[in-house]
């Protein structure tokens, strides 16, 4: 008896088993379950880290899709914030993509090597434009109104806040700055830096030479915003961008602007990413931009994927057809059931160090783990995040329901405001427009700060269910076969959600 309770059991199937398509077919996210483990250890110690290339890694496994009514300024801000991140849409024009881009980049800084310098021949009314503009108004005065000249002076809000008459605006600059100036010398460390800053309870801490003129600045609001989101992705201080274009030869001009704006990560946007052109773009982009990581898709098959890692993809983009929105399944009849996608091109794509995005057919936490055990390294979400008070829209009202509108970048809509959603699906030529994705709405979820705060701590919870200490200990174990799996029946499925109830409350967090 004692023999057989030290022997380990072995209950359910391996990924593997799981998916053999001679026995199974397809399958989603709904139609198995991960058997749960040994739990030894608090939710809170479950380390979401995840490339979503190979070489950068997010600190949760979150990505808000490139869809215009899904991600633009304040998505890509608040996904980066919280760990994860934004790709911007490319359904608007070059320029409108590019400043998207640029005020990422510009909301948190480290130490501000370009910042906006007047001269103390400038006038308040100039001070109240660009507070106007860019929403601050803390600017360094230096002799000759630009960086590495003699700083002379500061102005703040409090220099202007009762300076709002005509006449008032007229006033010098050297009239109204603040010249009893708290700096540091060039060469100190950022956490020295942040000392000085914290210690003065000033709102810039400007970086001088020894000749005194600037050279950098470092603001009080990017110390509280790395207090209040310690989560932060970020490279060189700055917060994660991602942002999509197209395959055809004018988005070499949009990539460029991209670039110049401070872009980190470029997705190639297309609903059938094995195709020619995007094998063209994959090694343009590497010719000419080789620190620009590179997400290519989308695929759903090994020999789509091939392809890809050959031309130089940086990481792949799993999805055709499985987003609540989309209709290319039924309308172009190609496609693939989004588990056993992401599973087999995941297992594929490992081999070579190239980590994939499940990108469709998430609709809650439990689909986010079930993605990530099948091999993805992280997720991407449309629906699930449209609705936030950081999606692009207006608020309307139905029945008593606050919503916001959502739509597929394939569907007529979106095809009639701008040339990305024909681009994606190859049709921008076409006389008659075929849809492969329908308008809708969804329901108000708040701010997204706290939608994926929610996120977070329910897929912790799921991987200490199943008995890992983080993502990349549940890929392991799953290619090892030592996480195991269920196949759910209709009735299973049934079982497993609300059931025999009269009527319910499905409040998701508080």
């Amino acid at each position: 008896m004692r023999a057989l309770l030290s022997t380990p059991t072995e209950d359910g199937l391996a990924a593997a088993e799981l998916f053999d398509e001679r026995l199974s077919g397809g399958l989603t996210y709904n139609d198995f379950l991960i058997l749960p483990g040994y739990i030894d250890f608090g939710a809170d110690k479950v380390s979401l880290d995840s490339h979503i290339t190979k070489r950068t890694k997010i600190r949760t496994p979150f990505l808000s899709s490139p869809m215009d009514t899904v991600t633009e300024t304040q998505m890509a801000i608040h996904m980066a914030l919280n760990g994860g991140l934004g790709v911007i849409h490319h359904n608007c024009s070059v320029q409108e993509q590019a400043e998207m881009v640029r005020q990422v980049k510009k909301f948190e800084n480290g130490f501000i090597t370009d910042p906006m310098c007047l001269k103390p021949t400038d006038t308040v009314h100039r001070v109240l434009e660009i507070k106007q503009t860019f929403g601050f108004c803390g600017i360094p005065i230096t002799e000759t109104g630009k960086m590495h000249s003699k700083l002379l002076g500061m102005v703040t809000r409090r220099d202007i806040d009762f300076l709002q008459g005509s006449a008032d605006e007229g006033k010098l600059l050297s009239e109204v700055m603040t010249t009893n100036l708290i700096t540091a010398h060039q060469g100190i460390s950022y956490s020295e830096a942040q000392t000085i800053l914290r210690q003065s309870k000033k709102g810039k801490l400007p970086i001088v030479d020894k000749d005194f003129n600037l050279t950098a600045l470092l603001a009080r609001s990017d110390l509280i915003k790395t207090r209040d989101y310690p989560w932060a992705s970020t490279v060189q201080r700055q917060l994660l961008c991602a942002a999509a274009i197209s395959t055809h030869e004018e988005d070499k001009v949009r990539l460029k602007a991209l670039v110049d704006a401070g872009l980190d990560v470029v997705i190639l946007d297309s609903s059938q990413g094995n195709s020619l052109f995007q094998v063209q773009m994959i090694k343009f982009i590497k010719a000419n931009y080789p620190d620009l990581e590179v997400i290519a898709g989308n695929v759903v098959t090994t020999e789509q994927a091939r392809s890809l890692i050959q031309a130089g993809a940086d990481g792949l983009r799993i999805g055709m057809g499985s987003g609540s929105i989309c209709i290319t399944q039924e309308v172009m009849a190609c496609g693939r059931p989004q588990g056993t996608a992401v599973f087999k091109v995941a297992q594929y794509a490992r081999q070579f160090g190239v980590p994939v995005i499940a990108d469709g057919g998430i609709g809650n936490v439990g689909h986010i783990v079930k993605a990530c055990a099948l091999g993805a390294s992280g997720v991407m979400m449309g629906g699930l995040l449209a609705g936030t008070t950081e999606s692009p829209g207006e608020y309307f009202y139905d029945n008593g329901k606050r919503l916001k509108k959502y739509r597929g970048m394939g569907s007529l809509d979106a095809m009639e405001k701008g040339d990305a959603a024909g681009k994606r699906y190859f049709s921008e030529g076409d006389k008659v427009k075929v849809a492969q994705g329908v308008v809708g709405s969804v329901v108000d979820k708040g701010s997204v700060k706290k939608f994926l705060g929610y996120l977070t701590t329910g897929v912790q919870h799921g991987l200490q269910d199943i008995g890992v200490r983080s993502l990349e200990e549940l890929r392991d174990k799953v290619t090892a076969g030592e996480v195991r799996f269920q196949k759910r029946s209709a009735s299973a499925q049934l079982e497993g959600g609300v059931h025999g109830l009269h009527s319910f409350e499905k409040r998701l967090f508080s």
